[in-house]
């Protein structure tokens, strides 16, 4: 049975202990100094050699070859270390050893002396997911451990272990591994395995490891198993779901050209080849720090770790984009990388975060003429021309409603809409099953409708426009309308509106000033109520205002 390359080729000796020099030459003037620690914190990202760093200690406290030498890998406590039967190495997974009786248990052999070697090691992975009692438990012990026992925390999330934790140990924080190393190892890995690979295949590898040398190993022997003798850069690309280089470039210099149909078409090419959007677009996040860098220092020494050919290419790029505009670009597809991950279209967020970045971010009007239709009262579109008398509205036409609902009056139908929203679980299974289940999602997101005579009308508001967006097509609008003749028996135009309220195509407003026919005066009714006056025939229309008149100078004198 074959061996994992990670497992194969972990670091035996802190020589081989790739990018952590700085924790690898203090351990080993301790070791010549005799000042070993009793606890070690080691802290860091995953993959980055911290439990290889913690086996290879426990081997040179117990190594019996010449301290120089140390460890040896060749005397039979080192090679029981690196085979996994030394018993005095004790390795706990506190992911699923976290309770206080597993300390407890810990507590109670740790007073044992050492059977094969001088040191009992005991090595705690994960040590940030101990419970609070088991950190406790494990306090006293840390602080006054045997002198024959050494403890090595690891773990990849320093800030959850209590500060009393970390002041009893000695902390070693352990960093990323640069890309170019990592791509170094590799290299070193493929010669010895007896195949070939290009540079740029091993550091496209390197750079999607992040730091990681772990996850790039074992990308390493996913394309060692590929089949073939040569790991090539397309082969790794279609792996990791990335886009070549050039396509990249192509889709910046699309960018920089502020030339959206061609960004667009090369979106529209790499949905039908099957490519990784999110892998894309950080590619092209990665791609434009490299101009935001060149733009601030004018130092391609900074970029050292990506081929010459597409450093000169940014060189060029970063002459025709604005440092704002890359800047805002970065920010802009950053954010698209989240939306990437849902909705019915993949590539919307994508194709919106170049459209903004192209021509600036789309912001609504402040007045426009749709808004105007659907916000501004009859009464106050008649009186803009007072000088014009009015004109008399003629009857709606009401297939000229349904077609176009902003020219035509708009009244609530409150009984349709007290017949669907009894029935709204009806309408709601009709939209699944014609539209799908994320049209109505997104439905169910609207904050507000409105049922006219010929028009439904459903309103989001600004947090979710995108959602109304995805909705707002002409196939969507027919398809509800369907449903809607299909529950009424009435034709509908369905409408989607931005604002916290549905409103109406051109609903009519009453004024607070309109007067019913019915009402009296102001100046008639106090004249009835407190003068005494009384309302007469209007052949008597003289007489009765001289009584008032004599009735009202009267009260006042």
């Amino acid at each position: 049975m074959s061996t994992a390359l990670y497992r194969k080729w972990r670091s035996q000796t802190f020589d081989e202990v790739v990018g952590q020099e700085h924790v690898t030459q203090t351990l080993k003037n301790a070791l010549r100094d005799g000042r070993v620690a009793h606890a070690y914190l080691f802290a860091g990202p995953r993959g980055t050699g911290k439990t290889s760093t913690a086996r290879i200690l426990a081997k040179a406290l117990n190594c019996t070859a010449p301290e120089a030498e140390r460890p040896c890998n060749r005397c039979p406590t080192c090679q029981a270390i690196t085979e996994g039967r030394m018993i005095d190495l004790i390795e706990i997974d506190a992911a699923s050893n976290n309770s206080v009786d597993d300390i407890r248990e810990l507590r109670e052999k740790v007073g044992f002396r050492p059977s094969e070697g001088r040191y009992k090691i005991y090595i705690i992975d994960e040590v940030h997911m101990l419970s609070g009692s088991a950190f406790n438990a494990l306090l006293k012990t840390l602080e006054e451990p045997p002198p024959h026992a050494r403890f090595i925390l690891a773990t990849t999330e320093p800030h959850k272990i209590p500060a009393t934790v970390i002041s009893r140990c000695q902390r070693f924080d352990f960093r990323r591994i640069p890309a170019s190393e990592i791509a170094r190892h590799l290299q070193h890995i493929v010669e010895a395995e007896g195949f070939d690979a290009e540079p740029d295949a091993l550091l496209m590898i390197a750079r999607s490891a992040q730091g990681c040398m772990r996850d790039a190993v074992s990308l390493l022997d996913q394309m060692l198993s590929f089949g073939q003798d040569r790991v090539t850069l397309i082969q790794v690309q279609q792996v990791l779901g990335a886009v070549n280089t050039q396509t990249v470039g192509e889709f910046v210099a699309a960018l920089a050209e502020r030339n959206t149909a061609k960004g667009l078409q090369l979106i529209h090419r790499l949905v039908l080849d099957g490519a990784s959007l999110s892998e894309f677009c950080q590619q092209v996040i990665e791609h434009l720090r490299g101009l935001m860098m060149l733009q601030m220092t004018n130092d391609p020494a900074l970029l050292d770790d990506l081929p010459a050919e597409t450093v000169q290419q940014m060189q060029v790029q970063a002459k025709q984009m604005d440092l704002t505009a890359t800047l805002y670009a970065i920010k802009r597809f950053s954010a698209a990388i989240n939306e990437l991950k849902g909705g019915f279209q993949p590539q919307l967020p994508l194709e919106l975060a170049l459209i903004e970045v192209v021509q600036g971010e789309v912001r609504p009007a402040t007045v426009s003429a749709a808004q105007e239709a659907l916000t501004t009262p009859v009464a106050a579109k008649e009186q803009v021309s007072p000088q014009k008398p009015p004109k008399q509205p003629k009857a709606p036409d009401t297939a000229a409603a349904v077609s176009s609902p902003a020219e035509a009056p708009q009244l609530p139908d409150q009984a349709t809409a007290e017949m669907l929203r009894r029935r709204w679980s009806e309408f709601q299974r009709l939209v699944k099953q014609q539209c799908g289940a994320k049209v109505l999602g997104a439905l169910n997101s609207a904050k507000d409708t409105a049922v006219g005579k010929s028009t439904f009308v459903f309103a989001f508001t600004e947090q979710y426009a995108m959602v109304r967006d995805m909705v707002d097509t002409p196939q969507t609008r027919e398809q509800l309308g369907h449903i809607l003749q299909q529950m009424t028996g009435r034709p509908f135009q369905v409408v989607f509106q931005i604002g916290e309220r549905a409103v109406l195509p051109n609903a009519p407003t009453v004024s607070v000033d309109n007067k019913t026919a019915d009402a009296l005066d102001p100046l008639v009714e106090y004249a009835i109520q407190d003068l005494g006056a009384q309302v007469m025939q209007a052949g008597h229309e003289s007489e009765s205002q001289q009584r008032l008149s004599n009735s009202s100078s009267e009260r006042l004198s």
